[in-house]
């Protein structure tokens, strides 16, 4: 045999290898982009009804944070003083929100839409990201299925798809986290000789991004501040893990960030809306976390964990177990200790928080995929693998990514399947109601308000977070209307019962929280200041506290 039949068997191969891996991530990657078109699918549907996630967020969260653009479109203009104002802390979604809505209108389309955009850009970021960790990790190697992989996890995940769908501030935080990982994973040493002006900002481009992103993502949601770690350990990698060097690397970063953010105060917070910047803290400024029952909440924070999947949760524990304790040199990936560092992070807010909601778990489910993901990778691939990949390990690969995919994929599409529009019918025969009366204003109170905004067009305000006490709130902006779940609270009774008799116009069976699974809409009629009188009965019909408000010198009746 001669040298050159040995030399062409040689490299035929490695493009055999090549070509099939190619051929493997081009599958996973058109199935993913399959389940995410599906996520485009039935975006007025509510959130999948009898899930294992029970959150708050999807009778508010969507009209809440988005409220700004809502009311700048719908009412025209964003502010509404004494309601709940959150766009004056966290003022990134709702200005996204409104470049959307300036071709489209408001709407709950066109705000999920965006948000299914959002998610398409984090599986792209994320298969950047994985691929810039492994070139950092093994320059020149050759092409793994690593970032496909988890591209197609995370589309196909149940879990995503319930949340991803919805017009919340976690998706766009997400984004930016990535964006900013990925910037800073080109952040390079300063340059010891003279670049010049042009070469010095050239060379330090990436830490500019990333000075931008820190303060986006702080005003996207204000946790952003836990994920700070996993920036700050890419920048220290990128910096030979020298501190020095990476304080000279990361300052054009950390005073960008800063200048923004504190000219973002000092010009529209401080003069104009201090009160609701302040308040936003002011309402999440609470922990049940004691001594007593911190083993407790650590227990629960941990175990709900399994709201991410059922088989992805433990496996991302697993690798994030090896890649610690048993095979410690995988850490040599920059990429893994800045996404372990951002799982802890965050989890630490989430147990510091003690409110368990699945939505938080949302911020974590893009690293502890990949986690799971460039661990496992690792294990599988023989030990020649660090000079390019191999056909077996790549078919291993695909065969262990397949078995993931199933049960969540069947999941999935169960959920496109069967849409239900429970709430959304509810909403839409609210406004017809509202809408068929004249004689009453068609602003609505509610917890729920900004949902139904959002859904319908009709104003709102909210009964349940603003700087202005509700009692004083109703008696300035004067509703027409009050929509509640299930029931009237006694605080929501007490503050409107000075002004109004409550009539019970319809009710709609709505959602599947046993709490909020009936909205209520009851019609505000004023009672004559000179004919007010406070006493507080029980409905039977209803099981619900009404007020009378009859004549001194009338029998006193509950009003039906």
């Amino acid at each position: 045999m001669t040298q050159s039949t040995i030399d062409s068997g040689c490299g035929f191969r490695p493009r055999m290898v090549r070509s099939t891996t190619a051929i493997l991530e081009f599958v996973l990657l058109t199935v993913a982009a399959i389940f995410l078109g599906l996520h485009a699918v039935h975006l007025r549907a509510d959130f999948p009804n009898h899930s294992p996630w029970m959150d708050w967020a999807k009778y508010t969260d969507e009209g809440w944070y988005g409220d700004a653009a809502i009311r700048h479109f719908q009412r025209g203009d964003w502010y509404v003083p004494g309601d709940f104002n959150p766009a004056a802390a966290l003022p990134v979604w709702p200005l996204v929100e409104s470049v959307v809505f300036h071709f489209t209108g408001a709407n709950v389309i066109a705000a999920r839409s965006l948000a299914v955009a959002i998610f398409a850009l984090i599986l792209a970021s994320t298969y950047f990201l994985v691929r810039r960790g492994q070139q950092l990790r093994w320059p020149g190697r050759g092409r793994s299925l690593a970032p496909a992989a988890a591209v197609l996890l995370l589309a196909v995940s149940p879990f995503c798809y319930a949340f991803s769908r919805m017009a919340i501030l976690e998706p766009m935080l997400i984004l930016l986290t990535l964006l900013t990982l990925l910037c800073a994973s080109y952040v390079r040493e300063p340059g010891g000789e003279s670049l010049g002006r042009l070469g010095w900002l050239r060379q330090n481009l990436p830490a500019f991004a990333v000075g931008i992103l820190l303060p986006l993502m702080v005003l996207t949601k204000t946790t952003a501040v836990f994920l700070f770690p996993a920036v700050a350990w890419v920048l220290f990698t990128r910096s030979g893990y020298r501190v020095r060097t990476a304080l000279k690397a990361a300052w054009p970063a950390a005073l960008l960030a800063i200048f923004l953010w504190v000219s973002y105060y000092s010009i529209v917070v401080r003069p104009h809306f201090l009160g609701d910047y302040r308040y936003l803290f002011t309402a999440n400024d609470y922990t049940g976390v004691t001594s007593q029952n911190l083993f407790q909440v650590l227990q629960e924070g941990f175990a709900d964990g399994m709201w991410i999947g059922q088989m992805m949760y433990p496996l991302a524990v697993a690798a994030a177990i090896v890649a610690l304790l048993i095979r410690p040199r995988l850490l040599k990936n920059p990429l893994l200790p800045a996404l372990l560092l951002w799982i802890a992070g965050y989890l630490a807010f989430i147990i510091y928080h003690d409110n368990l909601q699945p939505r938080y778990y949302l911020v974590i489910v893009v690293p502890m995929t990949v986690v799971a993901v460039v661990v496992f990778e690792e294990i599988l691939r023989p030990r020649e693998w660090g000079k390019g990949p191999t056909l077996s390990a790549a078919l291993i690969s695909t065969a262990a990514l397949t078995i993931l995919t199933v049960a969540d994929a069947r999941q999935t599409l169960d959920y496109v399947r069967h849409p239900e529009y429970t709430f959304a019918t509810a909403a839409e025969q609210v406004r017809r109601i509202v809408d068929s009366d004249p004689s009453h204003k068609s602003l609505v109170l509610s917890i729920s308000g900004s949902d139904l905004s959002l859904m319908t067009g009709l104003p709102s305000i909210c009964d349940d977070f603003g700087t202005m006490e509700l009692s004083d709130r109703v008696k300035a902006y004067q509703p027409g209307w009050y929509v509640a779940w299930n029931q009237v609270d006694d605080d929501k009774m007490d503050a409107l019962t000075s002004l109004y008799r409550l009539k019970r116009v319809a009710s709609f069976p709505a959602m599947d929280d046993p709490e909020r699974n009936l909205l209520i809409l009851y019609r505000l009629d004023p009672i004559p200041a000179d004919t007010r009188r406070h006493r507080r009965t029980f409905h039977p019909a209803t099981g619900l506290l009404q007020a009378d408000f009859s004549h001194p010198e009338a029998s006193a009746k509950p009003d039906h």
